[in-house]
């Protein structure tokens, strides 16, 4: 890749590991990663986006550094702009048989599965790849703030899955999971005490 075009780049906030699949002869880096791993109820949700890497992403960023409002203007900015956009989900019935660490794996092979426009290459957010995937993959701690690519597969699965949450509430209105998303916040664990756990509860958190 000639010298100029990776100062252009660099410039437009592709870092390093997408410069690096760039190089390699990858053309489709799709970025994964989920959320809702610590919660106490709700589904684990995970995202995947390929970028297109000429372009400039400014403002992209891990999506816990965001304001809630700050992640709800980026979300339509990358639905729009993104080649691709994946999500995949696992439900609290699935994270208690399989355990959250499988569940969260299987989100993000769901995610990068449901990609209209096929990844050559994914960027993890963690430490162990994801089973089962046959495409070439890098798993690295910290991704999704090292990755523009992982950083918004950080913003979809959060904005995603908080407005799951939001919905979800209006169901079990003994539970504001439109406040907490199924975090296990004072106010969640003084609603587990009063009505006991619901549906969306993963009962081997419980326990």
């Amino acid at each position: 890749m000639p010298k100029k075009l990776q100062k252009r780049l660099l410039k437009k906030n592709l870092r390093e590991f997408e410069l690096h699949a760039l190089q390699q002869g990858f053309s489709y880096i799709a970025g994964v990663d989920e959320v809702g791993r610590g919660c106490l109820a709700g589904p684990v949700v995970a995202a995947c986006v390929i970028l297109p890497w000429q372009e400039d992403f400014e403002g992209v960023d891990d999506s816990k550094k965001l304001s809630p409002g700050q992640r709800e203007k980026m979300f339509p900015l990358i639905m729009a702009r993104a080649l691709a956009v994946g999500v995949g989900m696992v439900s609290p019935d699935e994270i208690d048989r399989i355990n959250i660490l499988q569940a969260s794996l299987k989100a993000m092979r769901i995610a990068v599965e449901a990609l209209k426009v096929k990844a050559d290459f994914v960027l993890v957010d963690g430490k162990q790849s994801i089973p089962l995937l046959t495409l070439p993959q890098k798993a690295f701690p910290k991704a999704d703030c090292l990755s523009v690519s992982v950083a918004a597969a950080s913003i979809i699965a959060k904005v995603t899955r908080d407005r799951l949450m939001v919905q979800l509430a209006k169901q079990f209105p003994g539970f504001s999971f439109d406040r907490h998303k199924g975090y296990g916040t004072q106010k969640h664990m003084e609603e587990l005490a009063k009505h006991g756990p619901t549906e969306l509860h993963r009962r081997t958190f419980l326990s």
